[in-house]
């Protein structure tokens, strides 16, 4: 049996004057990824993919250095496209988010709609699932809750979403089944240390 681990970025420094794919992790997020590091299947990964957001980029190469292992980067695991709007308000945001998501074959504000956005990723890592080696995804909230949607054969829906940034879920791709939702990257059973 292999593994396929969807790890979304931790937490990032917000900067309304930098692009958001531009965006870096923040200290906390940092934190966050070591710890990660802590969790009992990190040691069997021996393919890191990742999509090319600086974020995204951040975590992956963390892991890659921890490891021993090279990144390989994927243009199109990128997040849902929201250049149309560029930074927004947490409420705003969270107000696009929730449209998104409702009506997902209709754009929030110009946003890339969730029907497109999860065909690409869908599109984009459909050669993982039937992966022979355990692997990790470095990707986006967004995207993931719209890949693991497909993959548990439900409808677009919110409530799939991640609780916040750092999370991850896992996919055996013998059976193409989906074992658990989000947990976050740094749950060991125990209160985060954070």
């Amino acid at each position: 049996m292999s593994l396929l681990r969807y790890v979304s970025h931790a937490n990032v420094d917000i900067d309304a004057r930098v692009p958001v794919p531009e965006w870096h992790l923040s200290e906390l997020g940092r934190r966050r990824t070591q710890q990660m590091f802590e969790q009992p299947w990190i040691a069997s990964v021996a393919r890191i993919v990742s999509s090319a957001e600086t974020k995204a980029l951040d975590t992956a190469s963390m892991l890659a250095e921890h490891l021993g292992l090279a990144v390989e980067v994927r243009p199109t695991t990128g997040e849902i496209d929201r250049s149309s709007t560029g930074y927004v308000t947490h409420d705003r945001h969270e107000q696009l988010a929730n449209e998104l998501f409702a009506f997902p074959d209709r754009s929030a504000d110009g946003w890339e709609r969730a029907v497109d956005a999860q065909a690409r990723i869908v599109d984009a890592l459909s050669d993982l699932v039937d992966g022979v080696v355990n692997t990790v995804v470095v990707g986006h909230g967004g995207v993931g809750t719209l890949w693991y949607c497909r993959l548990t054969d439900q409808p677009i829906d919110r409530r799939h979403d991640q609780p916040g940034q750092g999370h991850y879920f896992t996919v055996d791709t013998t059976t193409r089944t989906v074992l658990h939702p989000w947990r976050a990257i740094d749950d060991f059973g125990r209160p985060p240390t954070h």
